[in-house]
């Protein structure tokens, strides 16, 4: 790779966009870094996508049905000439000098395959409480796990063409769970760096009820997201001990109602989950206040039992259906090297 300003394709996969792809071309188009191209893949919207790109100075691919994202970003790459590939989700603003750091990064580490960042603490577009919870809550999860990390986030990530090519293109069959699977292939070959200097605004699902169900569907390809998650070093936006003190609160409903003296258990464990992650909790604090804390807290206990009912079910159909999940479970993907396993 060259050192001297290597070109950086920023590729956005878009799908009904309309909302925020203007905050997010106007972003990648004013970075301070100075050779950049951007491509737009439009995964057939039905709303204003396509002419809201065709207002920026970048390329435009258009899906001919609704793909996913895996296959937008495989498209946008087949469409790009930069040495460095930088994904950028359609609902992320960047900061003036996100590409220059994440560049700066991997030339000077030719070890490093990837380098993603944090979401800014503020959201693109603030809709509300549960746009302000999502927001806080990756927010710290992505600081608190800053440095040399096993998961891969491709929301606003960098990856040499050369390392791309390496790995292969995103599995297409995966709409979810993407990341974690792109994640394990790339750390047989290079490591993952999570930089707090590559920053953007994130717009969040700003509705309970839509973002519980977005959180249940995610997590039921955690059966396939589990080994890259629990690897050391992985990021944890998710805490265990926040995860058990739920299913403990869960279980303990059926059993309090069939057995008077275990009224008080699930009481006794929802404040258990309260308290299980104080760095969380302190920081929500000293952001947004007691009032806003109590707020956080419980929508972040339906999040948790969203995600674990999300698991359960992901189990049962995984073990009932070979075709759901990644494609290596019915055949093999289109692979850079056999020899290296995957």
């Amino acid at each position: 790779m060259s050192r001297l300003s290597p070109l950086v394709s920023i590729i956005v996969p878009a799908h009904n966009a309309a909302k925020t792809l203007r905050a997010c071309l106007a972003s990648a188009l004013a970075q301070t870094y100075p050779a950049i191209e951007v491509v737009v893949v439009d995964d057939a919207s039905t709303d204003g996508t396509h002419a809201i790109a065709g207002e920026f100075r970048c390329a435009l691919v258009r899906q001919p049905y609704n793909m996913g994202v895996s296959a937008a970003r495989n498209a946008g790459v087949a469409a790009s000439r930069g040495e460095i590939l930088f994904f950028l989700d359609s609902d992320v603003a960047l900061e003036p000098d996100a590409v220059a750091n994440a560049v700066a990064l991997l030339l000077d580490d030719p070890g490093c395959g990837c380098v993603y960042g944090v979401y800014a603490k503020e959201p693109l577009v603030d809709d509300g409480p549960v746009e302000i919870y999502r927001t806080l809550r990756l927010h710290h999860a992505l600081v608190r796990g800053a440095g040399p990390t096993a998961t891969a986030i491709f929301a606003l990530a960098a990856v040499p063409r050369a390392v791309f090519d390496e790995a292969g293109p995103f599995d297409e069959r995966l709409r979810s769970a993407e990341d974690d699977e792109y994640s394990e292939r790339l750390l047989t070959r290079r490591h993952i760096h999570l930089s707090p200097d590559v920053v953007g605004r994130h717009d969040e699902a700003d509705r309970l009820l839509p973002m519980l169900a977005e959180q249940y569907r995610r997590s039921r390809y955690l059966r396939f997201s589990a080994r890259n998650r629990m690897r050391p070093g992985a990021l944890r936006i998710n805490r265990m001990p926040g995860l058990l003190a739920t299913a403990l609160t869960l279980a303990a409903v059926p059993v309090a109602l069939a057995w008077r003296p275990a009224l008080p258990l699930p009481g006794a464990f929802l404040a258990l989950f309260a308290v299980c992650d104080p760095p969380l909790s302190r920081f929500v604090l000293r952001e947004k206040g007691a009032a806003f804390l109590a707020y956080f807290t419980a929508v972040h206990f339906l999040t948790h039992a969203a995600q674990l009912c999300g698991a359960v079910d992901g189990l049962v159909r995984a073990t009932l259906d070979p075709s759901f999940g990644p494609s290596y479970r019915t055949a093999p993907l289109h692979r850079a090297d056999s020899s290296k396993g995957w």
